[in-house]
């Protein structure tokens, strides 16, 4: 939070907040002098008596600067609020960033090897300048548009980073969940470039997969949440996240050259047949829930239990906070680790969820028939309200009812006929049977064919703690 509103920083009129940080508020603004966007970032003001919160935020200005290139943010001026607090300002990415591509699934394997090429090239820029980045994921990779029609991919946020002489000797663990080298994860350990280079993979490894890897050493081979994943494109991902980095991609660029070659070799294969388009987003926005769980990867489930003349199986997620049954032919495959809630314009944050499917790698894809469910708790935010302003465009709508069972109360919304799609859709939001506001439920069935599950699992759904 500031201290105070502001409307100005220096000649920069702020517009809206785009975002925070662990130490920072990045505001949109609008250069009147030469008549431009920027992003203006600002020191938080609980850290404002600092210093070396203060100096690691400054140092973070400097090493773009430093980077000097046209696939890293680029640093325009810096200066110092009033109050004291500093800022500095950075061109600004109007295409958003990569968490927000990967949000309505899995990209097309050549568009996200393409992607994570140029971003790999982002990296192998920061390593000549001397500098390891620490924190490459979808969220600090952005687009930008230019002239001619295509996106530019920018490094951001080196609020992590490190000169390489100084990251050789590191004793402070740092970097995000799935994305981590275990030696960067260790405190003590030194690092180099080839920390990035495992980052770069895992990010590979989400484009192509829609999940964030799991632990290093624990990784779900990708080609078994996409079975249509090539061999060599498997190969080149996992040898990116080798935990002995003496295995790895030596350098960023080497990872860049093999992925362009495979996206060239994959765009050979297909020239003689059209591309599939890529899904609307006005489709799929409101699938987004089911799509963006941070996912550790598929865990086995865990109980069976004969209800009469169907199987189910329980599943949980890895809080153990939300658990379900569903029948036993949609118990599969299932990822555990949580969702944002902000995929559905609810608060930010990361919440208890999971989705179960058999078949996860065709989840995202309305036109595949796929059987599952997602269950994601909410702990702000008005659930029902969103769920009833869910519109899939082009799909039919089915119609809503109300659902009373004896744990929750809610509403069902359900499509079907979606563009080139198999089965239903339906969309539910729950809340406590006893009129309490919290906590809400949000959950998304698919079905293709065999009799309704909804209110089966929706009536199986239970949240603790």
């Amino acid at each position: 939070m500031l201290r105070y509103p502001l409307d100005r920083i220096g000649r920069y009129r702020l517009d809206r907040r785009l975002g925070a940080g662990g130490f920072g508020v990045v505001w949109l603004a609008h250069d009147d002098v030469l008549e431009a966007a920027v992003a203006v970032k600002v020191l938080s003001d609980n850290w404002a008596d600092q210093l070396d919160i203060r100096e690691r935020f400054l140092s973070e200005a400097r090493l773009l600067r430093r980077a000097d290139s046209n696939r890293v943010v680029q640093v325009y001026d810096i200066g110092e609020l009033p109050d004291g607090r500093p800022y500095f300002v950075m061109e600004y990415a109007d295409g958003g960033t990569l968490a927000d591509q990967v949000c309505a699934g899995p990209l097309p394997v050549g568009e996200a090897l393409r992607l994570t090429a140029l971003a790999a090239r982002g990296a192998a820029a920061l390593h000549e300048a001397g500098i390891v980045h620490r924190d490459i994921k979808p969220s600090n990779v952005l687009l930008r548009s230019s002239p001619g029609g295509s996106d530019r991919v920018l490094l951001a946020d080196l609020g992590l980073a490190k000169s390489l002489a100084q990251a050789s000797g590191l004793t402070m663990a740092a970097g995000s969940a799935g994305y981590t080298p275990p030696e960067q994860a260790e405190p003590g350990s030194g690092i180099d470039a080839r920390a990035d280079v495992y980052s770069l993979g895992a990010l590979g490894y989400h484009l192509v997969t829609g999940s964030v890897p799991g632990p290093p050493g624990k990784v779900v081979r990708p080609d078994r949440l996409r079975t249509d994943l090539a061999p060599d494109v498997r190969r080149a991902l996992l040898r990116a996240m080798e935990p002995d980095r003496e295995r790895r991609w030596s350098t960023a660029s080497d990872f860049a050259a093999e992925l362009d070659r495979l996206a060239d070799q994959l765009s050979d294969q297909l020239s003689a047949a059209p591309r599939p388009r890529r899904r609307r987003r006005a489709v799929v926005t409101t699938l987004a829930a089911g799509l963006a769980i941070a996912a550790v990867g598929v865990t086995a489930l865990v109980v069976t239990r004969d209800h009469t003349a169907e199987t189910v199986v329980q599943v949980q997620d890895g809080s153990g906070r939300v658990s379900a049954e569903v029948p036993r032919a949609w118990g599969r495959q299932l990822r555990d680790s949580g969702w944002n809630p902000k995929t559905l314009g609810l608060p930010d944050g990361t919440e208890p969820g999971l989705v179960v499917a058999n078949d996860l790698a065709r989840w995202q894809d309305l036109r595949s028939g796929v059987n599952g469910a997602f269950i994601g708790l909410s702990e702000h935010g008005d659930v029902t309200a969103v769920v009833g302003a869910i519109a899939h465009n082009g799909c039919h709508f089915g119609g809503s009812r109300p659902y009373t069972g004896a744990r929750w109360h809610g509403l069902i919304r359900t499509w079907d006929d979606c563009p080139g799609g198999a089965g239903s859709l339906t969309e539910a939001a729950l809340t406590p049977a006893d009129g309490d506001e919290q906590p809400q439920v949000y959950v998304q069935i698919r079905q293709d064919g065999g009799a309704d599950a909804t209110d089966g699992v929706l009536g199986s759904v239970r949240v603790t703690g």
